[in-house]
């Protein structure tokens, strides 16, 4: 299957590395610079201690014309807006997206497509950009996948992902359900970890940081509406533990003096509290908190 991965970050280039073993990838990236040197010098990535190289073709995003088969949009949520536009032209050939964003505020984005068959999936492996060409796959996991719109008949493409065995696919057929389970997670681990600025195994083991995160997990857990909360309280907590020794994506956003998703995390569950008559206190705290750290590291 050809395919077009959108995205030069960490979760770009590790699915450019594990997908183009088995189908013809083309990595559309923001800078012709990183395109031009993976496409000359190739893809590398590394997982415990091992080096693998692809050779990989890549191009500028603006090169994009969706002809492929299935295009994989890997960037951050609050690149959207721009990139859709460029997105529309390739809904005319009816083909299948698959957005890999965090939290849910980017579902909005995608009642836009009408006639293409969307996607959208959760990542649950651990990864970090070294360099333009060199991703370190730090966790293995699953990536979750269901169909957001479109014709059903569409998932015969992502059959092909289903039968991957290094780097396995799962589907699911209510996206909501999903999403709202990732975003528990993303919800509650990455304000805590950034601001108290720990690793993810830190939150639980310190008794004073788990009351915290009991306290935030309820309020999340709440807002999302999650059925069974001591099933989920118990995931959460998994997580941290099958990932103690990391640090989550919002911490290192900070620590770099990167804008962070928290918007599409907390400020998602911001606006569901709201349209539920619902008073998030603490989510709001650590909303304002992370957006005034955001803002210190403008400056």
């Amino acid at each position: 299957m050809k395919i077009a991965i959108i995205g030069g970050g960490a979760i770009g280039l590790l699915f450019a590395h594990y997908l183009s073993k088995e189908h013809d990838v083309t990595l559309y990236v923001h800078k012709q610079e990183q395109a031009a040197l993976i496409s000359g010098t190739g893809l590398h990535l590394e997982k415990d201690g091992q080096t693998y190289p692809t050779a990989l073709k890549s191009r500028s995003f603006q090169e994009w014309q969706g002809e492929e088969e299935m295009t994989i949009v890997a960037v951050k949520q609050y690149h959207l807006s721009a990139l859709m536009p460029f997105f529309k032209k390739g809904e005319k050939a009816r083909h299948s997206f698959l957005f890999l964003q965090n939290g849910m505020g980017h579902l909005k984005w995608l009642h836009q497509f009408e006639e293409a068959s969307i996607y959208v999936g959760t990542v649950e492996h651990g990864s970090l950009k070294a360099a333009g060409n060199h991703v370190i796959h730090t966790g293995t996991g699953v990536t979750k996948i269901a169909l957001f719109s479109g014709r059903e008949d569409f998932k015969l493409n992502v059959n092909d992902f289903l039968k991957m065995n290094d780097f396995p696919f799962e589907y699911f057929t209510d996206y909501k359900e999903m999403l709202a389970e990732k975003l528990l997670v993303n919800a509650v681990i990455n304000p805590l970890t950034a601001i108290f600025q720990v690793k993810n195994g830190d939150i639980i083991q310190n008794p004073y940081y788990f009351k915290i995160f009991t306290m935030l997990y309820e309020e999340v857990s709440t807002i999302l509406q999650i059925r069974d909360k001591e099933k989920g309280f118990l995931h959460v907590q998994n997580i941290c533990k099958k990932t103690a020794a990391n640090y989550s994506s919002m911490y290192r956003d900070l620590e770099q003096g990167r804008r962070t998703e928290v918007d599409a995390i907390l400020g998602y569950l911001l606006d569901e509290a709201r349209d539920l008559h619902y008073e998030a206190q603490l989510t709001e705290l650590f909303y304002n908190s992370i957006k005034g750290k955001e803002t210190g590291a403008e400056k």
